[in-house]
């Protein structure tokens, strides 16, 4: 019989000495690996974002759903002083989904947490996550994200059904990106996301926070995949777009294909993408040859225009 190993966990402290210099920050550099724990593609806006006398730990949002999230963190188990911050921070952001990262989630916390998710509106969501530090034998020491707490997703769609809030439309786009986003996690790890939305369009992470890649539906009869640039101000949305353009043959050498170039002067924002013809109305087997279609370009995009977004923008700020 082989000699197996033995798995101990360790205290947080061993990794992180301070939670608002040690924690946060790393939470924040790999917020990443929190969303795919939730099935989520979660994208950090802020740190210690402000609410009244409070500061948030992390503010984020959900690409897949454009849903507002908000996260407090503790390298201790949770206490109470901590749930009355999370609701404050949760209704001052206007938060859809609120997480609670902690070492331990305490007995009455879960039940709080727990009745939260019952007794919320189908589009908020609770979460309790434990943060755990993990070795064997003498390796490396290695983070797990546990979730513990969060919400029952079937009776929330249930309960969205019962009341009608998703149209007959917005259930055709729910199926067409349920099978693109599990063939996107699961095949190419490209996501963390695992539950589509009922909407026509849906954001991934490219590495950089403001500039994601989409699945987009568009309203002239299109699909698209596109590079949105909003990095929060105009001016910073077209010097990156002005920095790609530049390299334009270079570009579209690499992905083997031409763009559409928009800077849309007037506007905050900049896009660049590739479309063909294709709606949501089309035929089952069409949707199917077009949900092919954007998977391969998703994965262009990401290969070779994220590295160069990182690096216009660390360019930028030079």
């Amino acid at each position: 019989m082989k000699v197996l190993s033995k798995l101990k966990r360790l205290n947080l402290r061993e990794a992180w000495t301070k939670e608002a210099g040690d924690f946060t920050p790393w939470l924040a550099d790999n917020i990443e690996y929190l969303g795919a724990a939730l099935g989520m593609d979660l994208e950090l806006e802020a740190r210690e974002a402000s609410i009244g006398d409070f500061s948030l730990d992390l503010l984020a949002k959900d690409l897949g759903s454009g849903r507002t999230v908000v996260i407090e963190n503790q390298l201790t188990q949770t206490d109470h002083d901590h749930l009355g911050k999370l609701l404050t921070y949760a209704a001052g952001f206007g938060a859809s989904v609120v997480i609670w990262v902690a070492e331990t989630i305490r007995e009455e916390h879960r039940q709080a947490l727990e009745w939260l998710n019952q007794r919320t509106d189908t589009d908020t969501e609770f979460f309790g996550v434990v943060v755990e530090l993990l070795q064997i034998d003498d390796s490396k020491p290695a983070y797990n994200f546990k979730p513990v707490v969060f919400p029952n997703e079937w009776q929330k769609t249930k309960r969205s059904q019962t009341i009608g809030r998703v149209s007959t439309k917005g259930e055709a786009y729910r199926q067409y990106y349920q099978p693109l986003i599990d063939e996107l996690r699961e095949k190419h790890k490209f996501t963390g996301a695992r539950i589509a939305q009922p909407q026509s369009w849906y954001a991934f992470s490219a590495g950089t926070s403001g500039v994601p890649v989409s699945a987009v539906f568009a309203g002239d009869g299109t699909a698209r995949v596109e590079l949105y640039i909003d990095l929060g101000t105009v001016e910073a949305n077209k010097a990156l777009f002005d920095w790609l353009q530049n390299q334009k043959d270079s570009i579209e050498k690499q992905l083997g294909f031409s763009l559409q170039w928009e800077r849309l002067d007037g506007k905050r924002a900049s896009r660049i993408y590739v479309s063909r013809s294709g709606s949501i109305e089309s035929t089952a087997e069409e949707l199917e040859q077009l949900r092919k279609w954007q998977i391969e370009k998703l994965l262009h995009f990401k290969k070779i225009l994220a590295p160069l977004v990182k690096a216009g923008v660390k360019q930028a700020s030079a």
